[in-house]
């Protein structure tokens, strides 16, 4: 699946195309899953051409599960038939394909637990949610953390991490969501749909609110006001609180590829402390489907493609 020129999800396309060859420092997968992400349509759309350059025809997706079939130059660490999961450069060559290329130094072994196509899942959002809340945040043990959108693909990782870190954890989440977030160890869960948060909280205040939900600004600052004097503010979500007072860190997070704190996080999984969670698998040729629904946000957590 490929896009010739920016546009709406019926620019992109299935088409033959050929194989990949492996350069110097890169790898050849063939692909076991795809993730889809949201900033996949806004790439397709062409909302963030002067942050990403793409050599068109592009291929979308940038979280990636496979078995490398062919090894480049100057690549020691990486054999024929390894399973590997990474998260590839936003502005290159993407998953959405039979077979991906990819630099080598983004990848590591695939958990050895469960199905290597799920393992796409893990990537973007998994660091994402670790970076945001102990390289941004500093988050230690003992302090109160908010995560808002504890259902999505982020906040579930989080509210894992979160607690497994020693915190204590309030959520956010539909009655979809709720009993897979209080598994994860959430102390409090509040149901958004049916009670407003302020209200649900009764004037408690964080050490750290991580938001991961669309927000307007006076919701953003109703959100802000939850965060104890001198707290953190992180939102993975732009545009964020134009400032914040009290000392309050307003930290914009985003996410960054790293293999080795991805390693560590695919130890979790097979040691049986972070758990993958897939919303839904659909074929690869469904993606212009999937960024449709992406639009009407319509997804209910992430969605892997299977070539």
């Amino acid at each position: 699946m490929r896009f010739h020129s920016y546009g709406d999800s019926d620019v992109l396309v299935h088409e033959e195309a050929d194989r990949p060859q492996a350069g110097p420092g890169q790898v050849v997968l063939r692909v076991a899953g795809a993730a889809v992400n949201p900033v996949d349509a806004s790439l397709r759309a062409g909302f963030l051409q002067e942050v990403f350059e793409l050599a068109l025809p592009h291929v979308p997706c940038y979280d990636v599960a496979g078995v490398v079939t062919e090894v480049g130059e100057g690549v020691s660490d990486r054999s024929v038939g390894d399973a590997v999961v990474g998260w590839l450069p936003i502005d290159g060559p993407g998953a959405a394909a039979e077979y991906a290329v990819a630099p080598a130094d983004v990848l590591t072994a695939a958990p050895r637990t469960g199905d290597l196509s799920d393992a796409a899942a893990l990537p973007s959002v998994g660091l994402t949610a670790w970076q945001a809340l102990f390289e941004h945040a500093g988050l230690t043990a003992g302090q109160t953390v908010l995560v808002n959108g504890a259902g999505g693909a982020v906040g579930g990782y989080a509210v894992q991490l979160a607690v497994q870190a020693g915190a204590s954890v309030t959520a956010t989440a539909s009655p979809a969501s709720r009993d897979r977030v209080r598994a994860y160890g959430a102390e409090r869960i509040i149901d958004y749909t049916t009670t407003p948060l302020q209200e649900a909280v009764a004037g408690e205040q964080f050490d750290v609110v991580l938001n991961l939900v669309f927000l307007p600004p006076e919701a953003l600052a109703r959100l802000v006001d939850l965060v104890v004097d001198g707290g953190a503010f992180a939102n993975t979500v732009p545009p964020g609180p134009a400032q914040t007072g009290r000392g309050v860190r307003n930290l914009q997070v985003f996410g960054r590829s790293d293999a080795g704190r991805l390693a560590d996080l695919v130890e979790r999984v097979d040691a049986g402390d972070l758990k993958i969670h897939v919303a839904q698998r659909r074929p690869l040729t469904e993606l212009g489907a999937v960024h449709e629904e992406l639009a009407a946000r319509k997804l209910p957590g992430k969605t892997v493609l299977i070539p």
